[in-house]
């Protein structure tokens, strides 16, 4: 397959037209059009939908997209380590992670990985919204749990579990929550998400039965960004529902404290996700080698 014909077919799944990825490539609207049809000739798939107002990848056109674009950087790996000799490693690593612990535990791992590494560049996306997936395709993804409907290899990275916390100065003025029911009547801070506001907290009853049991919150304050929760949290503005891997400094710092541990005992570990690539990219493969080993680490 030719690599322009490639490269013309990525440039059209990024910028959404035909006639923008053929000036990019110096073709008319015209050849590009004929060029992506004879693409979608030889492989028998139809690559992507057009209408009068868009033009988007189909499910195939994203399947081929992403192979694609591992070619190519496969390909432009190959030629700079033949180049520069074996021992280069370069190129973009696309991750997406949830923002706190992307802002607070992972980016001071990359700017290390980097450091050994510094041909490596990142597109980081912190967004817990695994909605986004499909449309930005990343490399790796991490994020708490499993993640049902995906075909990406799951590894763990480190246990967790989501701890109710709050600032001690908070716990010291209320007293604190005695049972989770408590926390109805207490300021709260809820994460939104793609689903909704996350206004029930899951606890086990802490009896004989130990059923699976929530509280529904009244008073709280939302957000769609974990950081901002933390933050809030911190400066004494509510009780926030956290990955414990997400505060560790703050608890070990002492800028939050958690409660009703008795009752929040739920496993969420943090698990990373990626392509069954056959060929994977060696910045990728040396990247998932390193985040495993320095969450271990962690545990």
């Amino acid at each position: 397959m030719d690599s322009n014909l490639i490269r013309l077919f990525i440039d059209a799944a990024q910028l959404g037209s035909f006639s923008a990825a053929g000036r990019k490539q110096g073709l008319s609207p015209a050849a590009a059009s004929a060029s992506i049809q004879r693409l979608e000739a030889s492989l028998q798939v139809k690559l992507f939908e057009r209408t009068t107002r868009q033009l988007r990848l189909t499910e195939e056109g994203r399947l081929y997209r992403h192979f694609s674009e591992q070619a190519l950087a496969l390909m432009s790996e190959a030629e700079t380590n033949l180049q520069a000799g074996t021992g280069s490693v370069r190129g973009v690593v696309k991750i997406s992670a949830p923002s706190d612990l992307g802002r607070n535990v992972l980016m001071p791992m990359l700017d290390e990985f980097r450091a050994r590494h510094p041909e490596i560049q990142y597109a980081l996306t912190l967004s817990g919204n695994a909605s986004n997936m499909v449309q930005d395709d990343p490399d790796l993804v991490l994020r708490y749990g499993q993640l049902a409907g995906s075909d990406m290899v799951t590894r763990v990275l480190a246990p967790s579990r989501r701890v109710v916390c709050a600032a001690p100065s908070l716990i010291a003025r209320d007293g604190g929550p005695a049972t989770p029911e408590d926390l109805a009547d207490l300021p709260t801070l809820v994460l939104v998400t793609a689903m909704g506001a996350m206004q029930e907290w899951r606890y086990y009853s802490n009896d004989e039965a130990d059923e699976r049991r929530s509280v529904r919150l009244r008073r709280g304050q939302q957000s769609n960004d974990g950081e901002i929760l933390r933050k809030w949290a911190i400066a004494g503005q509510g009780y926030a529902y956290k990955a414990i891997l997400d505060i560790s400094d703050d608890l070990r710092c002492g800028r939050l404290a958690t409660v009703l541990d008795e009752y929040f005992t739920d496993s969420e570990p943090l698990t990373l996700l990626y392509h069954r690539d056959r060929y994977q990219p060696p910045r990728v493969a040396l990247l998932i080698a390193y985040l495993q080993r320095r969450f271990a680490e962690l545990a």
